[in-house]
């Protein structure tokens, strides 16, 4: 069989010669859409055992279709299988080697059906088995975090806002802060996963099929939920893909964030924590640099990830119903993000795993800046019952008293601070303390130690259920 003969097998004789090589090229989708050949072969036997089902087939054609199949799937598994560009996709490489291994029976296949839903439906099925993979790949990274929490109750460490010190919080407190984003990222998963159960097989190219299919059948062998309900929207959908691209960029984001804090945190100027030789590497002219390449590359695969979103979002906004060959390109921007974004939480996973925590150095660190200053404002307004504006204010001049004396707030007499206002005693060094601030902040969600405890055993307790 000659190239231009395999394009007319599969065309039908609508057209008298195969495509140009220009046209193969823009055309052809089997360099990356051979990924879903698993979820494209499942679809074509629960197809043909369903067509068996209705009596639309014969048992023995079903049979023979189901053992070719599984030859194929065999095959390509072992990188025995030859794909073609001049087929195209991984449907019509499938349906020709199936041909070629079984004969006429191969033609009965593709009975009730077309390529428009079998696409949606291989891309949907994988897509909804990557999330799954998705989904579990940030429990480990949650688990990640809340180990790290669970060792770091105490641990004091400056909170910044604007990146300036703020108030001393726990490192506990901050990791715990990751594992709500992430929780929130597996619930946008799980969501998503809820709205692509819905199997497209059946909906054949645009409008259904006259023939007595059963849509439930498929569906349950299939393992999604129900089947799908509109045969228009479903061959022009790929919301599901969006979903899971727009799930990416979130994640992806909150990834991006602690990376940005690892690198800021690795410096000498801080000095928070240090990453293991896993994560980092060397220079090749200064010997006594240690780069936190992992977490910048986590950093920077943001950017590619939130591409194949707005790529796929670009491709998708002009496109009346039903399906249209504009279509093809939804595929590589979603397995690209796929590969990008299942590499950075496993890499994030392993530097949260192996960083080690410089804690006399964040301990050092939080009690700079005034980061107490809060607490004698609180102080006031609770021991001298001042409103706290004007707590405010007094404790401003606290601070630029201590600036000027070049001291921390803790570090300044009582006669200072009782010149300010006479109603300050010696209990306010009480506060003043990064650990009594840490201590005292007990409000629900706030960063004591006591509280972060809580929370660890809460979300442990969460993901275990």
């Amino acid at each position: 069989m000659t190239k231009d003969d395999a394009g007319n097998q599969m065309w039908g004789g609508r057209f008298a010669s195969g495509p140009d090589a220009i046209l193969e090229a823009i055309n052809a989708s089997i360099d990356y859409d051979q990924k879903f050949y698993a979820q494209d072969i499942a679809g074509s036997k629960a197809h043909a055992n369903m067509l068996k089902d209705q009596g639309i087939i014969s048992a023995e054609d079903a049979k023979q279709i189901c053992a070719g199949l599984d030859t194929i799937l065999s095959e390509i598994e072992n990188g025995t299988f030859e794909f073609s560009r001049a087929l195209e996709d991984i449907h019509m490489n499938v349906e020709a080697r199936l041909a070629t291994l079984i004969g006429p029976a191969a033609g009965r296949l593709h009975t009730a059906r077309s390529r428009n839903d079998q696409v949606a439906l291989g891309f949907r099925l994988w897509v909804k088995e990557n999330m799954i993979g998705l989904d579990k790949a940030l429990e480990g990274l949650m688990i990640a975090f809340l180990d790290k929490a669970d060792e770091h109750t105490a641990t004091v460490m400056p909170g910044f806002t604007h990146l300036q010190t703020a108030q001393p919080v726990t490192f506990g407190h901050h990791c715990m802060a990751y594992v709500e984003m992430f929780a929130r990222d597996r619930d946008r998963v799980q969501s998503a996963i809820r709205r692509m159960d819905q199997c497209p097989l059946g909906t054949a190219a645009l409008a259904g099929t006259s023939f007595n299919i059963d849509r439930e059948n498929t569906s349950k062998a299939l393992g999604f939920a129900e089947p799908s309900r509109n045969s228009l929207d479903t061959v022009a959908d790929r919301d599901f893909a969006l979903d899971f691209l727009s799930c990416a960029s979130v994640c992806a984001m909150h990834l991006s964030r602690i990376a940005e804090e690892i690198v800021i945190w690795s410096t000498p100027q801080f000095g928070f924590i240090q990453l293991s030789d896993s994560f980092s590497t060397g220079s090749s002219i200064m010997p006594q640099k240690k780069n936190p390449d992992a977490a910048e590359l986590v950093r920077a695969k943001t950017g590619r990830i939130n591409g194949s979103l707005i790529a796929l979002l670009t491709v998708m906004k002009g496109l009346p119903l039903a399906y249209s060959k504009d279509m093809q390109e939804d595929k590589e921007s979603v397995f690209d993000a796929s590969e990008s974004l299942e590499l950075a939480i496993a890499a994030m996973t392993g530097m949260i795993t192996d960083l080690t925590v410089n804690v006399e150095n964040m301990k050092k660190a939080a009690g700079s800046g005034y980061s107490t200053a809060t607490d004698l404002a609180d102080w006031l307004v609770r021991e001298a019952g001042i409103p706290f504006r004007d707590a405010h204010h007094v404790t401003g001049k606290a601070v630029a008293m201590a600036i000027e004396k070049q001291c921390e707030l803790h570090e300044l007499a009582l006669e200072d601070l009782q010149s300010i206002h006479a109603d300050i005693t010696a209990a306010i060094f009480d506060v003043l303390s990064v650990e009594s601030s840490v201590a005292s902040r007990t409000s629900f969600g706030g960063t004591a130690p006591a509280n972060v405890v809580k929370q660890v055993a809460f979300w442990r307790e969460r993901l275990k259920n």
